[in-house]
């Protein structure tokens, strides 16, 4: 029998202007597919100018910068259409999609829906049914005792996934695809049972008791911090930047 992990899957990726999804906006995404394992990966990119500067500490990291995006990048309401489209049409057809450290990606698209488009992700989606797969959660939770970082980079050096031009939107989501396929085959006795519905919905718990000790850890440690146990997306606040 074949698994769904073998099967047709998406992964999403973007570069941004930094970590915070209030106000930090998206410079590249990109949607990638994959009809089963080993077949043609088919990426479609978007290139972004978000109408903010790009502070120096963030071309570090993805390499694109002002002059570059405002050459080269569309404005951002055309692009947020275009990829919550591609994306609801891939939730549309019950493939699983690949987000890794999906409420940081999937909040910031839904910020920036709002921000250009007056709408929402689950707007857009309409019911379409989101099975969002985090190889990051996974991990963590099947993994739960190893020492670590748990990095995309890290990961994919656990997992011996090929990571090529790592903070390209289009290699991260690629990356995070087989990253989930190797998890998975790795974890196959513990999740051969489950359907992507069935996961998306233990990931949410997953995720939350992740944030639950994490929060633990800093209150020990003498830094109390907040970390929200929402997942896949984080709820709406009263205002977004």
């Amino acid at each position: 029998m074949t698994h769904w992990f073998e099967g047709p899957l998406a992964a999403f990726d973007t570069e941004t202007t930094g970590v915070d999804v209030e106000r930090d906006r998206i410079v590249s995404a990109a949607l990638v597919a994959q009809d089963t394992a080993g077949g043609r990966v088919r990426v479609t990119r978007w290139l972004v100018n978000p109408g903010v500067p790009v502070p120096p500490a963030a071309t570090g990291i993805h390499g694109l910068t002002d002059d570059h995006l405002q050459r080269n990048g569309r404005w951002p309401a055309p692009v947020m259409d275009e990829i919550a489209r591609a994306l609801t049409e891939s939730c549309a057809t019950g493939r699983p999609l690949v987000v890794m450290n999906a409420p940081f990606d999937l909040t910031l698209l839904d910020r920036e829906l709002r921000r250009h488009r007056a709408s929402s992700l689950a707007g857009y989606l309409d019911g379409a049914p989101m099975r969002v797969v985090d190889p990051r959660v996974l991990d963590k939770h099947l993994d739960r005792y190893r020492k670590g970082r748990r990095t995309l980079t890290d990961l994919c050096a656990r997992y011996e996934v090929a990571l090529d031009g790592a903070h390209d939107a289009a290699a991260d989501a690629t990356a995070s695809l087989e990253l989930v396929r190797a998890v998975c085959r790795r974890f196959s006795h513990r999740l051969e049972r489950l359907s992507p519905s069935e996961l998306h919905a233990l990931q949410a718990t997953w995720h939350a008791a992740q944030a639950r000790g994490l929060e633990a850890w800093f209150a020990k440690s003498g830094t109390p911090e907040t970390v929200d146990p929402s997942w896949p997306l984080r709820p709406d606040l009263p205002a977004a930047a």
